[in-house]
């Protein structure tokens, strides 16, 4: 069962930490992409940044959720 993180006194859910990971994720792969002239093959890039953000956060929740 997931329980709240403490950081400074507040609490968090762990869906806030999950989620702060499929970002830095999918800002990683982006960077990578862009780097590697990658994204011009892409067709609609928002909707690939956003599904690419919700496989990173289930993948995320998937392996660390208890």
């Amino acid at each position: 069962m997931l329980h709240e993180m403490a950081l400074g006194g507040l609490l968090f859910s762990p869906f806030v930490v999950f989620a702060f990971m499929g970002f830095v994720m999918t800002l990683a792969t982006r960077l990578v992409l862009h780097k590697l002239a990658l994204r011009r093959w892409i067709w609609k890039e928002a909707w690939f940044d956003v599904s690419l953000f919700i496989c990173y956060l289930a993948l995320s929740i998937f392996l660390l959720g208890e």
